[in-house]
């Protein structure tokens, strides 16, 4: 069994997770459906995290021997696989699972362009990534990224929450009623960007130490570098104006949100429209 099979039916649970938390929304009294859809979710991770580990070893076995994290597919993967991790950690702790419905699919997303439209092969690692600062750098800045896909997924429910109890107050029948309240949302908004921030931030650290090695300078203002410090100015100030002004609410939700568009092209639009010395990683 193959590496590119087990990613493939991850892909295939990702999505049977995703339509079963959709099935938990529109039968509100059939906890069933929520129940399994996490299982899906995180039988999908514990297959997802074999499937990496096999990659691993099969770079090995072709005498390339790196950790599956080098390019872009491996990293498209690694991000899903993040995104599902912390899904899974905050439903283990608050118990939320229709938060699942607006979190699997961007892990879902991300499998399905990774098997489909990028290329798989194992390659030999370039120069510049010829260091273990590779591993540091790119697992803090998945999982800070993770938590901020989490985040917004989460805004995007406290926002239609919040505009549902403006619209029709009281009214606890239709759909949206199955989200958590709108104060609950915006409290686990704040907590998954409190996750992510200092993820980001070791990300970045690492990513400066490993610049200097691979380098010569711990900065250069490359395009990803200049981009990571826009992201990194978003979060820090939705951190600043929530403990010092209060921000709280549709602010706070639609910063979520910008921050996170803003980490995709960090990540995506960086590597693929620009050019710089992160461009191997398109």
């Amino acid at each position: 069994m193959t590496s590119s099979l087990l990613f493939n039916i991850t892909t295939l649970l990702y999505l049977a997770a995703m339509l079963a938390f959709f099935a938990a929304m529109a039968n509100r009294t059939k906890p069933f459906f929520g129940t399994a859809g996490n299982f899906i979710a995180l039988a999908g991770l514990l297959l997802q995290t074999i499937a990496i580990g096999l990659r691993w070893k099969e770079s090995y076995d072709l005498g390339v021997g790196h950790a599956p994290l080098s390019n872009l597919y491996e990293s498209v993967v690694f991000f899903s696989w993040t995104i599902v991790l912390i899904y899974v950690l905050l439903d283990l702790k608050y118990r939320y699972r229709v938060i699942g419905a607006f979190v699997m699919p961007f892990a879902l997303m991300g499998m399905a362009w990774a098997q489909l439209g990028l290329h798989s092969g194992i390659e030999p690692l370039v120069p510049a990534l010829q260091s273990n600062w590779l591993l540091y750098h790119v697992i803090t800045c998945f999982l800070g990224y993770a938590a901020f896909a989490v985040a917004c997924g989460i805004s995007i429910m406290y926002l239609i929450r919040e505009k549902h109890e403006r619209s029709t107050p009281g009214n606890e029948q239709s759909i949206v009623a199955t989200f958590p309240g709108s104060r609950i949302l915006d409290d686990l908004n704040y907590k998954s960007i409190m996750i992510g921030f200092p993820l980001l931030t070791l990300g970045i650290v690492t990513g400066a130490a490993w610049a200097n090695y691979a380098w010569g300078t711990y900065w250069s203002w490359d395009p990803k570098e200049t981009w990571s410090l826009i992201v990194w100015f978003i979060y820090a100030a939705f951190l600043h104006a929530r403990i010092t002004r209060g921000w709280a609410g549709r602010r706070a939700a639609w910063l979520s949100i910008i921050g996170f568009v803003a980490t995709i092209f960090c990540y995506l639009g960086v590597n693929l429209l620009l050019s710089g010395l992160h461009s191997y990683g398109g």
